[in-house]
């Protein structure tokens, strides 16, 4: 069977982009632990959907990307809270995003994605970005994806593909594929706090609770809020 390496956090994004892949490829998940508030419940997430779908699954340290970042998903900041309609407030959105965003993370961690690839014979590096996150983080969008498999195609010997099969969809198109594919989506995680459950207020909470809500669907993940 081909080989994937998945960039997995634990969230509701790259496990359903994990999952459509699941069947016709070995799939061996990388999650990263930089610092993050929500890194202990995020490795539970991530080891718990990996015996669940019988993906093989390995941590890698990133201490020093937390020592230099100035995100609030890993310092004493305040993680922002978003209502229903700020969500759709771009001037607000970007706020938030700038506020979480961590430096050049999606880069670092497809770089060494990229690595283990080369290094274990995979053909595919699957990834979690999609168009509705896309919209305010920059390594989220279509673009980035298209110049860094051009960068690949430059620079690597071997014949390597970032897949990102939401890239152009929204939370709850996200959704109804994970319910298609038979996702794990109740056992990921997608708050940005790290609490036991999650909080239903950051941004991240907020996207997700809102695509199962407007789709009639339950949200086997609890909240606070």
């Amino acid at each position: 069977m081909k080989k994937a390496i998945s960039v997995l956090s634990g969230g509701l994004d790259c496990t359903v982009a994990t999952s459509i892949f699941s069947k016709n490829y070995e799939i061996h998940a990388i999650t990263f632990n930089y610092g993050q508030k929500a890194f202990k419940r995020e490795l539970q997430a991530s080891k718990e959907i990996c015996k669940n779908m019988n993906w093989t699954h390995e941590v890698i340290d990133l201490s020093w990307l937390g020592q230099i970042s100035n995100s609030s998903l890993n310092t004493c900041k305040d993680i922002p809270e978003l209502t229903v309609e700020d969500l759709d407030d771009t001037e607000k959105s970007e706020e938030s995003a700038g506020n979480v965003w961590v430096p050049a993370r999606n880069t670092v961690f497809t770089s060494i994605a990229l690595s283990y690839a080369e290094s274990m014979g995979a053909d595919v590096i699957i990834v979690g970005w999609n168009g509705e996150e896309g919209e305010t983080f920059p390594d989220n969008s279509k673009g980035y994806l298209e110049k860094f498999n051009e960068l690949i195609e430059e620079g690597s010997p071997e014949n390597i593909k970032i897949e990102a099969p939401l890239i152009d969809l929204n939370k709850e198109e996200i959704v109804e594929l994970g319910v298609e594919y038979g996702a794990p989506m109740e056992l990921s995680y997608s708050c940005y706090k790290g609490k036991d459950k999650q909080c239903g207020v950051c941004e991240s909470c907020m996207r997700r609770k809102r695509a199962f809500k407007n789709l009639g669907l339950k949200d086997k993940r609890e909240y606070e809020n």
